[in-house]
């Protein structure tokens, strides 16, 4: 690698009073994974506004598991994605944006509280929102609370919808299932043989002879969404669209995968064979996953990549349709446009494949933000076509939108407002933007020009951003650079929550159904999610498997000897138990009608 001028750190970062309210809408567009959530008593004493069209409209569309493959960001030279192509044309792009967690759960959390999970406590995907945050006010109660007609389709929390805090909601809020009918093959898997009850059952790609409309899934949600754009509203609104893909399985309609020849499919840019020498410990066990190295063997790699990019092509589709209806509809001229992703992904880069890492390729996400000159608090609106390469987070989207539409500031909101940067992107800019690992402690740092991943028992990578865009080469471990490590260390949050994992305290006891060589019964659910704890006490690793509505088995990952897992369900599911290697089945579970603790018992 060549060696490249290292810059300083801006520390400074201009302020703007608020401006006269005005007429406006906002769009919000999505591109991922996370739920936080934050007390709402202290706004008890604030009047809610009245339900006319003097504030913007908030579209809030959330594509899932999209890292930068995508045209305007060059993630990937053979991304096709037109739409938001276009809609980084007309706005403006962040292209140094990064996550506020590597995970689902964490991270759109985070977006929808606007708080970071150091703050809040919710570190990764076995947490529950509700559990550690009872009390929190997401996005849309906030906005609903205010005045707005708050809606919703698709994913936008981690698998739940959360029904409380919308006014409405496709599919139905009150099922608690934010999917509506998708089209799957029948028999599973496709292309990747599973390797084993460790593999996440919907890792796997293949192309399906069907329409967009026959697909469904997030053709159905563009097309509910599409609806709401394309009418007259007594309130302005808060419409969220959470666009699924590229979020696996990576299953869509034939014609985009046809975009993707199998001759032509290059490997990730970013990728290098021998790019885990020079981490500590912790990265390279980070790094090393046995999804890439099963991919490989299995002959496997290409065919993902195609499947990535053939997702990403349809999730790039939908977007259109959704911008398309906003373009025909009556809304067009008052509304704010974002469009970001909840973190990126892997496929192959530090032969790691999936999330959960704190390297760029995974916190770095795609973000727009399209401004028209009639918003309240930014009525000059955006440029079109401009860039911004300051460090943010998506934690700053809820404090953006607050200002943005002249609403009460929320004090729980841990990351600072966009605003000043929506109008002059380039000015200094004193904040550093931090993506927190599962342990309380663990994070990735990102500023212009460096990258600090600090883990939590205190092992550390320094990247040049500038000089070393893919981070192949570690500089944490050279003297000249224990200064600029200190330096970055202090821009680093000084507090962390403590971690609040899922207890057994005032559950039933969920009865043990022991294996009898009959076939396991299907699943059978109905009302909300809650949460199960399944504990292994069996002495080994056993794999969890749930079995759906027609008696198939899906991998839920494992539970290691001694350990247990926080599960979402709903009364009726069926959760199946297998030994390690996914040939024995052990025993299951029926779930009843409360949050319970299920203990695998020994042989």
């Amino acid at each position: 690698m060549s060696t490249r001028e290292k810059k300083g750190i801006a520390t400074v970062i201009s302020k703007r009073p608020h401006l006269p309210t005005q007429i406006s809408t906002v769009i919000i567009v999505t591109v991922m994974s996370s739920n936080i959530a934050i007390d709402s008593s202290c706004f008890a004493d604030q009047p809610t506004q009245p339900g006319t069209q003097s504030k913007p409209n908030i579209l809030f569309i959330s594509v899932d598991d999209l890292n930068d493959w995508v045209g305007c960001l060059g993630g990937h030279p053979q991304a096709k994605t037109p739409n938001i192509d276009r809609l980084a044309a007309s706005g403006l792009l962040f292209t140094n944006a990064h996550c506020p967690a590597p995970a689902c759960n964490p991270s759109r959390t985070a977006i929808m509280t606007g708080m970071s999970p150091n703050q809040s406590g919710l570190y990764d995907n076995r947490q529950q929102m509700r559990e550690v945050l009872p009390n929190a006010e997401l996005m849309p109660r906030y906005f609903s609370r205010n005045g707005y007609w708050s809606a919703g389709s698709g994913k936008i929390l981690h698998y739940f919808i959360d029904a409380g805090s919308w006014d409405d909601y496709f599919p139905d809020k009150d099922s608690e299932n934010p999917f509506p009918r998708t089209l799957e093959p029948e028999n599973r898997p496709v292309s990747l043989p599973r390797g084993g009850p460790w593999q996440y059952v919907e890792t796997d790609w293949a192309p399906l002879d069907a329409t967009d409309e026959e697909y469904g899934g997030d053709w159905l949600v563009s097309k509910w969404v599409g609806e709401q754009l394309e009418r007259k509203h007594d309130k302005p609104f808060f419409l969220a669209c959470g666009i699924y893909r590229p979020h696996e399985p990576w299953f869509v309609p034939r014609k985009y995968f046809d975009l993707f020849p199998m001759e032509e499919i290059q490997l990730p840019p970013g990728y290098l064979d021998d790019d885990l020498e020079d981490l500590p410990p912790e990265g390279r066990r980070l790094g090393l996953n046995r999804y890439f190295a099963h991919i490989r063997e299995q002959k496997q790699w290409k065919q993902g990549i195609q499947g990535y990019l053939a997702s990403i092509a349809f999730a790039d589709a939908m977007l259109g349709r959704v911008l398309d209806a906003l373009d025909n509809g009556p809304n067009r001229d008052n509304t704010i446009v974002v469009l970001w992703s909840d973190h990126g992904w892997h496929l192959g880069e530090k032969q790691h494949w999936q999330k959960f890492t704190a390297w760029r390729v995974c916190t770095r996400v795609p973000l727009i933000v399209r401004v028209p000159k009639t918003a309240p608090g930014l009525p000059e609106g955006t440029s079109a076509g401009n860039t911004c390469s300051k460090p943010v987070n998506l934690v700053s989207l809820f404090p953006t939108l607050i200002e943005l539409a002249e609403l009460p500031v929320k004090s729980e909101c841990s990351a600072p407002s966009l605003v000043p940067l929506l109008l002059h992107p380039n000015d200094e800019w004193p904040h550093a933007s931090v993506t927190c690992l599962h342990q309380p402690g663990g994070y990735g740092l990102s500023t212009e020009d460096w990258r600090l991943i600090h883990y939590a028992n205190g092992e550390e990578e320094l990247y040049d951003s500038r000089a070393d865009r893919y981070e192949w080469t570690n500089l944490a471990t050279l003297p000249e650079y224990a200064e600029r490590r200190a330096e970055l260390r202090k821009l680093a949050p000084m507090e962390f929550a403590a971690k609040v994992m899922p207890t057994a305290n005032g559950r039933v006891k969920l009865k043990w159904q022991p294996a009898t060589g009959v076939d396991v019964p299907a699943s059978r659910p109905q009302g909300t999610p809650f949460d199960v704890l399944l504990a292994n006490r069996t002495g080994q690793t056993v794999g969890l498997y749930w079995i759906d509505h027609e008696g198939r088995s899906h991998s839920y990952g494992t539970i290691e000897a001694g350990e247990q897992k926080n599960q979402s369900t709903r009364q009726g599911a069926i959760w199946m138990i297998m030994d390690e290697t996914g040939k024995q089945v052990l025993g299951h579970f029926e779930i009843g009608k409360q949050r319970a603790i299920g203990e695998i018992p020994p042989k």
